[in-house]
């Protein structure tokens, strides 16, 4: 599996982000739909990278600066032909790698509260995610949960 860096032009990669978008407004109202869109993924504060083999796309994460200390993990996207192959786990050890060498202190996310984000919330549990109230412009939402890790 390679991970690299991406502009999120490319046809596998606009599919890709396309249908994480549909599946996330199938699984949560519009105002709880927290997922980035092709040009918010090119914006300066995103690093945005994709996980291949050979030509094959297998999933996506993304980086956004909150603060010279701070991170929240974005994007985070398997393709379903590569579920449970761990593909969102080598992608989450490459953000949170990045993350530590920037120098941020702490990294966070949000996620679905629904049953069908609990395989994100046991993965991001396994790498010392905990549970934490809102943070950035997030407010309280029953169909959100936050979480946040600090690095050393």
């Amino acid at each position: 599996m390679e991970i690299r860096q991406d502009d999120a032009s490319g046809a596998q990669v606009v599919q890709l982000v396309q249908q994480h978008l549909q599946e996330m407004a199938q699984h949560s109202p519009p105002e709880s739909v927290h997922a980035l869109n092709l040009s918010s993924l090119q914006k300066p504060d995103i690093t945005f990278w994709t996980a291949w083999e050979g030509e094959e796309l297998l999933g996506c994460g993304a980086l956004k600066e909150l603060s010279p200390w701070h991170g929240e993990v974005k994007s985070m996207r398997t393709a379903t032909a590569h579920l449970r192959k761990g593909v969102a786990k080598r992608m989450l050890e490459h953000i949170i790698q990045e993350a530590r060498r920037r120098g941020y202190q702490r990294l966070s996310l949000e996620t679905g509260s629904m049953a069908a984000f609990e395989p994100a919330r046991r993965l991001y549990q396994s790498f010392g995610f905990e549970f934490c109230p809102p943070f950035a412009d997030y407010v309280e939402d029953p169909n959100s949960v936050f979480m946040t890790k600090v690095l050393s």
